[in-house]
């Protein structure tokens, strides 16, 4: 692992324990073992860092919709939704705990809001991109044509926002199993809807 993974690495278990807003670029560099000065030669700030984070060392929401995308017609319909509803609970039970001191403090929301829009990597790209798959499997005649797409896409999203806005709150780490079951039956719900 070259220095870029370490400090990323580095950075989410950090991020973790400490919150965005408080885990400095200087903490994230010593907890990688390098320099702040090392740090800036990979990355513009702590934003880009948070980033890195976000896509590298957390389930992969994106690449599961990317796959997703490619192969919905190789695998049943309710099949594809427990994933997504699966890897979108994991992603949501890592991300929170970094994600939510970002709303500490106003001036560093609108300083992160206003970066990550401005490169189109905001908290609505999932959304955006769930209802590009759902609009897929309507495409491929597995969801009913005048199923609302994006109100599907938002229960999903927001159910697996809600779960892991509740275990990280009574600060548990659910089970896998218990991950499973919540994923079918969030799936067996959506599929009446969209069937």
């Amino acid at each position: 692992m070259g220095s870029r993974e370490e400090i990323v690495a580095a950075a989410a278990k950090v991020m973790r324990e400490q919150g965005y807003a408080h885990a400095t670029t200087k903490a994230i560099a010593r907890a990688a073992g390098y320099s702040e000065a090392l740090l800036y030669k990979h990355f513009k700030d702590k934003t880009e860092i948070f980033m890195s984070v976000l896509t590298e060392r957390l389930p992969a929401l994106g690449t599961t919709l990317d796959e997703l995308m490619e192969t919905a017609s190789d695998t049943p319909l309710a099949a594809n939704l427990a994933r997504l509803a699966r890897i979108t609970l994991s992603f949501y039970l890592e991300s929170f705990p970094i994600a939510v001191s970002l709303f500490s403090s106003r001036e560093l929301l609108a300083t992160h809001r206003e970066r990550v829009m401005s490169e189109q990597r905001g908290p609505d790209v999932p959304l955006v991109r769930v209802v590009e798959y759902l609009g897929e499997e309507a495409r491929l005649g597995r969801i009913r044509a005048d199923a609302d797409l994006e109100a599907s896409a938002s229960l999903l999203l927001g159910a697996c926002f809600q779960y892991a806005f509740l275990a990280s709150f009574e600060d548990r780490v659910p089970a896998p199993a218990e991950l499973d079951e919540w994923a079918e039956r969030l799936t067996k719900t959506l599929l009446v809807a969209l069937s």
